[in-house]
């Protein structure tokens, strides 16, 4: 897969695929990270090359289109009403949609008790605090009932507990839904996800697991833990143009 923002091409014959479970998204500032997950949830149309989601082809435009009913995404910076209660703001996105009627309202209530937000329906948007906004962000995204999910930078803004329940939810979501989720953090790694995307410079450099990533990681370089270790050692592979792979499959 290849993307571009006006003339600058972000990301360069990008080739990945994922599994059940929950996946990281690693990579510095302005490697292209945002740019692949818009084009996965198919914001954007790819500018070259192919790319399957759910077996739905996104060189064809209504194959885009069956993949965007089928995916849940939740931006790293999402819109909402202020006003509107959190059983209002998860209504409105069903509604978005096309989810009408009892079945609609149904789906709606599945989403927020999913995200254990049910004695909360009522509280406006405005009054959340961050743990509990971005678990109605969760429940937005999922309510249509998704088959694949992917979140982008969801617990930026959390304290440490709200964090802790966050990533609990996630892994509970993840038994049935598989997530991809974008991060800076290495910890929300360690404690979520299964396997490990690195991408630096417009390029997958690195795919494996969490265990992988962290026995790439030379001792000489910088990183309190073993995943960081491994993160910055493939990231500084790429920058020495060795283009390796580490734990690719």
């Amino acid at each position: 897969m290849v993307q571009r923002r006006g003339k600058r091409t972000v990301l360069r014959s990008v080739t990945f695929s994922l599994d059940s479970g929950v996946t990281a998204l690693l990579g510095p500032n302005g490697a292209g990270k945002t740019t692949l997950l818009e084009t996965v949830v198919t914001l954007l149309p790819p500018a070259g090359g192919s790319i399957q989601v759910l077996g739905e082809d996104y060189s064809d435009k209504k194959g885009r289109e069956r993949a965007r009913q089928r995916i849940g995404y939740l931006p790293q910076n999402f819109g909402y009403v202020p006003s509107f209660s959190v059983e209002d703001f998860v209504s409105y996105v069903a509604w978005t949609k096309g989810m009408k009627g009892e079945s609609g309202t149904q789906a709606v209530r599945e989403a927020v008790a999913a995200v254990a937000l049910t004695d909360s329906a009522s509280v406006r948007m405005a009054k959340l605090s961050g743990g509990m906004r971005q678990r109605a962000g969760i429940a937005a995204a999922m309510v249509h009932r998704p088959d694949f999910l992917i979140l982008d930078e969801p617990t930026v803004g959390l304290d440490p507990r709200q964090r802790s329940d966050f990533r609990k939810m996630v892994r509970s979501l993840a038994v049935t839904t598989p997530v991809l989720l974008s991060t800076h953090l290495t910890d929300d790694v360690s404690a979520m996800c299964d396997d490990v995307l690195v991408l630096e410079d417009g390029d997958i450099v690195f795919q494996g697991t969490v265990r992988e990533l962290a026995a790439a990681g030379a001792s000489s370089e910088e990183g309190d833990t073993e995943l960081e270790r491994g993160y910055h050692t493939v990231v500084s592979r790429r920058g020495h143009g060795s283009g390796d792979q580490g734990g690719a499959r």
